[in-house]
């Protein structure tokens, strides 16, 4: 009785001391700057964390090398779950991007906690004479290197996910990099560029905007934000599917008792309905995962961004 009471009291010794110690402060670690969703997101679930956690969070921007420079940080950090890094699918992207790392995207993490996800929305100037993607394709395929498409800058999401749709449907047309998404969007408005993919935060503004067509967006099932707008694969381009995870990694080697706190923190937030409206406004759907299921998401989305990054030809040496 007395070594089973032991060993109970040496476990739960352990894992107290695996865990955050409240009180403490949280550094959530942005990799961009501020003002994008990323960003946004940090700063909406901040204090709420901040309090589940039992002390505070502070978000920091650490922008430069398209979010590696700010991720490094964390993957460098003490795995105590004091710092943390809000990261998307340019996180795993960034894996296949460049020639070089100072870090791991997959072994140098461990997955914490999902949040949600956002889709994409395939946008194009209303002087090209297509109402649905599949028109669009014929009439790209008709026009072979005559049509361009702006994106946010070469390796981007808003790049690859293009890319990929080209790759996918054989189609020829100039990629136009930008400085960032609004710029890019707000070519296609001006009709200097023909077509678009942004994030459905970027599009959501325009949905009703006779400057702008939207085609479809580029979940697997339709968007609640935009319910009318048909899938890519179901309306033209069979297989097609590009979205963005969002959620918390930390380095690698936490407790799993640190990682379960946090996550369990994380999960209950998004059952609350004042969190849940700001995720809304953001376009995010939201979707809590456990460690487990989130470390094995990175890990097919890592894949899958590999074989988009190989065929768009991109490369940051």
């Amino acid at each position: 009785m007395k070594r089973a009471l032991l060993a109970m009291l040496l476990a739960l010794a352990a894992a107290e001391a695996g865990a955050q110690t409240s009180g403490g402060v949280t550094r959530i670690i942005v990799p961009f700057a501020a003002g994008g969703v990323q960003d946004i997101l940090a700063r909406a679930i901040g204090p709420e964390l901040g309090t589940a956690l039992g002390g505070s969070v502070i978000v920091e921007n650490r922008p430069g090398a398209g979010g590696t420079i700010g991720t490094a940080l964390v993957a460098k950090s003490v795995p105590d779950g004091r710092t943390l890094v809000l990261a998307a699918a340019s996180h795993t992207i960034n894996g296949s991007l460049h020639a070089k790392l100072p870090y791991d995207p997959i072994r140098d993490f461990s997955g914490v906690a999902h949040i949600g996800t956002v889709e994409y929305v395939l946008m194009i100037n209303p002087r090209i004479p297509a109402k649905t993607v599949r028109e669009f394709v014929d009439y790209a395929k008709a026009n072979p290197g005559k049509l361009n498409y702006a994106t946010a800058g070469s390796g981007t999401a808003t790049h690859l996910s293009m890319a990929y749709l080209i790759g996918l449907a054989g189609l020829d047309m100039v990629h136009i990099p930008y400085k960032g998404t609004n710029e890019a969007v707000n070519e296609v408005l001006a009709g200097r560029a023909d077509a678009v993919i942004a994030a459905n935060i970027g599009a959501l503004p325009f949905a009703k905007d006779g400057r702008i067509r939207m085609l479809g967006v580029t979940s697997a099932k339709r968007s609640k934000f935009l319910p009318d707008l048909p899938t890519i694969a179901d309306s033209g381009v069979p297989g097609y599917e590009f979205d963005s995870w969002l959620g918390l990694l930390g380095p690698h080697g936490m407790s799993r008792a640190t990682v379960d706190q946090i996550n369990l923190a994380v999960a209950a937030l998004l059952r609350n309905p004042a969190i849940l409206d700001r995720l809304d406004k953001q376009g995010i759907e939201p979707q809590a995962l456990s460690p487990e299921a989130f470390d094995a998401l990175l890990r097919a989305d890592f894949d899958k961004m590999a074989r988009v990054v190989k065929a768009s030809g991109a490369r940051v040496e």
